[in-house]
């Protein structure tokens, strides 16, 4: 397996809402969790902010069914949720995950590196995005 050297930031866009939630959740994180809260803030901070209604197709957002491919060839697919609503054997990840935070955000075809709580870093691609069902 090829080494990842160098770091992938490619850019974001957040609805709204979802930023104003995730801004909320980061700051709350601080105490938690401090360095996966500024990891996320950190995100929240470059990203590209649009109203709810003008997010493009094949972004990832909260709620999304998402399929990426791991730098290994592995492909998973997840649905990036509040931490509330996080249940791994359902598919169901958090977003106050390493892998969470990368994917807030990106779009179909994009690559990002992210690091894992033993500071390793990891590169993704997302492959596709569903947008999350209407309740």
């Amino acid at each position: 397996m090829t080494e990842i050297r160098r770091d992938l930031t490619p850019p974001l866009t957040l609805t709204q809402s979802d930023h104003r939630t995730l801004q909320a959740l980061g700051e709350a994180g601080l105490d938690r969790n401090p360095d996966l809260a500024e990891v996320l803030l950190t995100e929240l901070d470059r990203a590209k902010v649009v109203a709810d209604d003008k997010l493009p197709a094949g972004v990832v957002r909260m709620g999304s069914r998402v399929s990426y491919e791991t730098a290994t060839g592995q492909e998973q697919t997840v649905t990036l949720v509040y931490p509330v609503n996080a249940d791994i054997e359902q598919g169901r990840i958090s977003v106050m995950t390493p892998i969470g935070v990368a994917l807030i955000g990106l779009k179909t075809g994009q690559s990002i590196t992210w690091r894992d709580r033993a500071d390793k870093r990891h590169k993704l691609t997302v492959v596709s995005v569903e947008a999350p069902e209407l309740v």
